[in-house]
């Protein structure tokens, strides 16, 4: 099969692009600068010159392929409307170019999108109100396409895609433990995030472009929740510091801001099983405690 990928080059791509090219698809992968398309060539990729913004390019793309993975999103969220337009008309052309065609369409969101306090599942439904609602429309975008001819579906990943590299969450709470002295999670710390390995989220993806159903929405889920506690002590006995717990104000100035305070202290669990059960995805990477405890995690803080 011949796959299209936009974001190929960015956090979780370049290991869904190298997954593809082992499992002997052909890739071609949206780029929109030198460095990016340098990146693609390395992972057995072909460069196709062009931006989320470049319709005429997105659209010579999706045609030329057997099959779309819509994993770019904007990086600038202090214009969030622009953000969701942008990723919107884009989710609109690729699925126009694939329309009465039978092949795939998949759309990266995220499992942040779902009502927090239970253990979300891939049959209920998001939360308009919650802290990512504005990937919803993404999700409708790109399932409405599904009635349309187009083997359209949603990969919502866990807010910790971990492995290698890793430029997110945690280790912006490795940086901060570093910086302040103490290894902080807020309250009691019982709250839990979902995780999986970057590696086993490749696998994923593959199988989903590959079988998935029309409007299929799928969990990118390994673990459904580590409690930020375990993750706060993980991180303090690599780093030989203290733990503590933080009030939600006293984690707003801890952390930099309220939003990421409101993010640390989210309890957000969610279930893969449906997904592990309807694609035959059985994750097999380290957990996110054995990332931190024997990946690269504290050593790439240091360098």
């Amino acid at each position: 099969m011949h796959v299209f990928v936009t974001g190929g080059s960015g956090q979780t791509g370049p290991a869904v692009i190298a997954e593809l090219v082992r499992a002997g698809h052909t890739v071609t992968g949206l780029a929109r600068s030198d460095a990016a398309a340098d990146r693609l060539q390395s992972l057995g990729a072909a460069p196709h010159r062009g931006s989320l913004d470049d319709i005429d390019s997105l659209r010579r793309g999706a045609e030329a392929a057997d099959g779309v993975l819509h994993m770019a999103y904007g990086a600038d969220f202090s214009d969030l409307d622009g953000i969701v337009r942008r990723d919107r008309t884009a989710i609109e052309t690729l699925g126009q170019s694939l329309e009465h065609s039978g092949k795939p369409l998949v759309v990266t969101s995220s499992t942040l999108v779902m009502p927090v306090g239970r253990e979300a599942t891939e049959k209920g439904e998001p939360d308009t109100a919650g802290i990512v609602a504005f990937r919803i429309s993404s999700e409708q975008a790109s399932l409405g396409f599904a009635t349309r001819g187009v083997r359209a579906s949603v990969v919502r990943l866990a807010p910790t895609v971990h492995g290698p590299e890793d430029r997110l969450f945690i280790p912006m709470l490795i940086a901060t433990a570093r910086k302040t002295g103490v290894s902080a999670y807020v309250g009691d710390g019982a709250n839990r995030w979902p995780a999986v390995h970057r590696l086993d989220a490749a696998v994923l993806f593959r199988l989903t472009v590959e079988k998935a159903p029309a409007s299929s929405v799928l969990h990118g889920v390994a673990e459904s929740g580590v409690t930020l506690k375990s993750i706060a002590e993980t991180i303090a006995q690599g780093l030989d510091l203290p733990t503590v717990s933080l009030t939600r104000d006293e984690a707003a100035k801890h952390f930099g801001s309220p939003f990421m305070a409101t993010v640390y202290g989210l309890d957000a669990p969610a279930s893969g099983s449906h997904t592990q059960e309807l694609l035959g995805w059985s994750p097999t990477h380290p957990t996110l405690l054995e990332d931190l405890e024997h990946g690269d995690y504290l050593a790439m803080q240091t360098s």
